[in-house]
């Protein structure tokens, strides 16, 4: 009789890489991001989707904020059209970040949500700031 976990037996080695490659186009993780603003290795943009007094009180230090409900095509123009943004929320409990992702890509932008949001950044011990609004 097999276990809970091999109940269903694992993908193919080939299927599996295929898998976790294109999750990985979907997702940053905040050892990553932290990683590239530290080396000075930036290559997006940053975006706080909570609202500005959540972001006023603490945010991922080289953020700027700017909540899903604000990204317009107008908002969005500023930047130019092959920027990658890399948003997130409160955490996992929080889908703010998969409606800034949504929005994003529907104006055909490039996105990636940083998974884990505030609570995987205190996770993992890395420092906050305080206000700076896009």
């Amino acid at each position: 009789m097999p276990s809970p976990v091999s109940n269903f037996p694992a993908a193919t080695s080939q299927d599996a890489a295929e898998h976790f490659a294109r999750k990985l186009a979907f997702e940053a993780d905040c050892w990553d991001v932290h990683a590239s603003f530290a080396s000075g290795m930036v290559d997006f943009v940053l975006l706080d989707v909570r609202s500005p007094a959540l972001f006023a009180q603490a945010h991922v230090p080289g953020a700027l904020n700017l909540p899903h409900g604000k990204m317009t095509a107008h908002k969005m123009s500023q930047w130019p059209a092959d920027t990658l943004f890399v948003v997130y929320c409160a955490g996992p409990h929080c889908n703010g970040a998969d409606k800034a992702a949504l929005r994003l890509s529907r104006l055909g932008l490039s996105v990636k949500v940083m998974i884990g949001g505030m609570t995987g950044w205190a996770d993992e011990g890395f420092a906050y700031d305080a206000a700076t609004a896009a």
